[in-house]
């Protein structure tokens, strides 16, 4: 039995394990029907659950316990993904090579190659992995913020700001206040999954639970959700995979 402790800190919404060298967020939720402490793989990520009043410390100490658990069973496809040459980036869901230009100056622009849809990176070798980074962000942020838009009009409500993270193991969050913070890696999944988050988000600003109610509100303002939601189901650990470069 886990003993209450009056003023606790309460545990992190997530916290980080470094598996074979690659960073995994960890999602951490506090249950009252636990019983003990739980490390489970469902298809939104590594799920640390805890029972009312547990300690964290005790809880960090199971985790690390069961980190050789955690690293057998996720799938090789949630090894890292570098945003470097010769990599196939699936922008928009569409598979593209990327492919160093040879020259310092100028943008990440797409285009076609022998192979299919090519993007193209100018800059010195060890910079491109920033650019097509920043590219990919800036990309993503023009259409989360209009897709974020248009959900809020069909809703009602309003978005204050829209901001981009790099969690590995959330797609998205919404605050009471109208902020709604995105992953990146949205643009790597076929717009119609970016456009599911988008309004499952938005919906929040109306519901902020995951009740009925609030599945409902999603389904009002984007019909077709459940194909959005299924694809991430199937393939959100693909694109958790591709890693933001480290900054240097």
């Amino acid at each position: 039995m886990f003993s209450f402790l009056r003023q606790r800190t309460p545990p992190p919404r997530t916290t980080q394990l470094t598996l074979d060298g690659v960073a995994v967020d960890v999602a951490v939720k506090v249950s009252k029907r636990a019983r003990s402490f739980r490390l489970s793989l469902p298809a939104s990520g590594p799920l640390l659950t805890l029972p009312e009043g547990a300690r964290w410390a005790e809880a960090e100490a199971f985790l690390n316990r069961h980190r050789h658990w955690l690293a057998a069973r996720l799938p090789r496809t949630a090894q890292a993904q570098r945003l470097e040459a010769g990599a196939m980036v699936p922008l928009r869901g569409v598979p593209h090579l990327v492919v160093a230009t040879g020259v310092l100056r100028g943008r990440v622009e797409t285009g076609s190659g022998d192979a299919g849809p090519v993007l193209r990176v100018p800059g010195d070798a060890s910079h491109q992995p920033r650019r097509l980074y920043d590219w990919l962000r800036a990309e993503a942020l023009a259409e989360l913020n209009a897709r974020s838009a248009f959900h809020a009009k069909r809703l009602g409500v309003s978005v204050k700001q829209v901001r981009l993270r790099s969690q590995s193991s959330r797609w998205g969050s919404c605050s009471s206040s109208g902020n709604i913070n995105y992953n990146w890696r949205l643009i790597l999944a076929p717009p119609h999954v970016l456009d599911y988050v988008a309004a499952h988000e938005v919906a929040h600003l109306v519901e902020m639970n995951h009740s009925p109610a609030f599945w409902a509100t999603v389904e009002r303002t984007l019909p077709d959700m459940e194909r959005g939601r299924a694809w991430l189901k199937a393939h959100g650990r693909e694109l958790m995979a591709w890693q933001a470069p480290v900054a240097g």
